[in-house]
């Protein structure tokens, strides 16, 4: 069975992801100021008091999440080089001609603020030109993109109206396999669709967002989630958000009972700075680690059944050594929470912010200790232009490697992962020479003639230079 983001390899729910438009990484100017973020209604209590009775019907619960779950229209306009393989043939080197069209596609979304905030998923709005919200009364609005962050697959957009029902926050972290829950949002485009199902798993990592070096954190749940319902809500038996409707499972392309949901309390921390701040930074702690087996716990003096993992690489200077963190030791717990696995611990960091102390329960030898570790913040790949890009000022070196012409100036491609959605038209070895009209000769230059929206790259490659269209947020 294959794992899918509907639609494509790994399909996503919402049409627009099938287009393969590229990850926005935030909305212009959204960090020329801090925004307050909105007061979000919240409710802890336990869903199930134990005393609970026979339900006939739960209409009641599900009518005001249905005025808080929005659809979302996205339209793009993309440009396609069209190959001429058969004039090539007869008349030799005919160049390939340029074809403009518009997409369009569709998602969900969960209104989390009256004056309207909305939190949705990145693959939703990801290089969208125009964004329509089209509320339960069937009143639509035009929106933008207030940031989104493709390593959990949130984004949060805003239309500017008032008065709009919003929905109430559960703690995801109290959710149980076995309870109920209901998926919400606009399937296949029929309109607005409510199914029930229950949690199937908690801390699902399916390798969805292994192409943009995610964090997977995923509820499990047998509620029907089809295309379309990317963004929307799932929700417990009291009406609560306890994720977003991200993926599914299918050989086919449906429903078959496995689909994905980002747990609320992590979508909640994002949209909280992409809100604030219209970016997302993550915490660092500056390990490597590996799984605690049983024959190595043994050898490092714990029990054949101790949960946790052992440090393998401490990076020298970094928060960890600075605390005092050593090679071989294991990490049991991080603020109290037990550590299992190295993408637990990942995420647990990941979640906290630069600045803020991590307690961390550690076993030396059999022995435990305690440390506070401040985390710095992580960087991403130093040399990424563009998503799954990454490029290089041009050296001898890379003259070389590349054999590049000697004349040729600009930055050169280095790598490129292979689900970029550039990787076409930016493949490893091309040479960036302009962007946006303007000459690039390291990568310092080349980001700072990006910017929000279309960007024009003149590109060379084999001796064949030519003009591309890319779009950023």
């Amino acid at each position: 069975m294959k794992h899918r983001l509907a639609p494509g390899i790994l399909q996503v729910l919402a049409l627009a992801s099938a287009f393969g438009l590229p990850v926005a990484a935030r909305a212009e100017g959204a960090a020329a100021a801090p925004v307050k973020m909105p007061e979000l209604k919240t409710d802890f209590t336990p869903v199930d008091d134990g005393k609970s009775t026979t339900i006939a019907s739960y209409a009641a619960i599900v009518e005001p999440v249905r005025r808080a779950v929005v659809s979302i229209k996205t339209s793009k306009t993309v440009h396609e080089r069209i190959d001429n393989p058969i004039l090539r043939q007869f008349f030799g080197d005919v160049p390939d001609s340029d074809h403009t069209a518009k997409e369009v596609g569709l998602g969900s979304g969960v209104i989390v603020s009256s004056d309207g905030f909305i939190l949705t998923n990145n693959h939703v709005v990801e290089g969208a030109d125009e964004l329509t919200v089209v509320l339960s009364d069937d009143r639509e609005f035009p929106a933008k993109v207030v940031g989104s962050d493709p390593k959990t697959d949130v984004a949060v957009v805003k239309i500017e109206t008032t008065g709009l029902q919003a929905i109430t926050f559960a703690d995801s972290d109290r959710l149980r396999v076995g309870d109920v829950v209901f998926a919400v949002g606009n399937p296949l485009d029929v309109g607005e669709t409510v199914t029930m199902g229950i949690v199937s798993a908690k801390s699902r990592n399916v390798h969805i967002l292994d192409d943009v070096a995610g964090y997977e954190d995923f509820i499990q749940t047998d509620a029907a989630i089809n295309l379309g319902n990317s963004g929307g809500a799932l929700v417990d038996a009291k009406g609560r958000l306890v994720g977003i409707n991200s993926a599914i499972v299918s050989p086919s392309r449906g429903n078959i009972g496995i689909g994905f949901a980002v747990p609320v309390n992590l979508a909640a921390g994002v949209m909280k700075s992409l809100i604030e701040t219209g970016t997302v930074t993550r915490g660092f702690l500056g390990v490597g680690s590996e799984p605690l087996t049983p024959d190595v716990a043994e050898q490092v003096h714990l029990p054949g059944d101790a949960k946790g993992v052992i440090i393998t690489e401490v990076t020298p200077d970094g928060p960890a050594e600075k605390a005092g963190v050593k090679l071989g030791d294991v990490i049991l717990r991080v603020n109290g929470k037990e550590i299992e696995s190295r993408d637990e611990l990942r995420l647990t960091i990941a979640q906290m912010r630069p600045g803020s102390k991590a307690s961390i329960d550690l076993s030396r030898d059999g022995k435990p200790v305690s440390v506070d570790v401040t985390l710095t913040q992580f960087a991403e790949a130093p040399n990424e232009l563009l998503s799954g890009v990454q490029v290089d000022k041009i050296t001898d070196d890379n003259r070389k490697r590349f054999e590049l012409d000697p004349r040729l100036t600009g930055v050169v491609v280095t790598d490129v992962k292979e689900n970029s959605e550039h990787a076409e038209d930016l493949p490893v070895g091309a040479v960036i020479i302009e962007i946006n009209r303007t000459a690039v000769d390291d990568v310092a230059s080349a980001r700072a003639s990006l910017h929000p929206g279309h960007n024009l790259l003149l590109v060379s490659y084999r001796g064949y230079q030519r003009y591309i269209v890319v779009t950023t947020r």
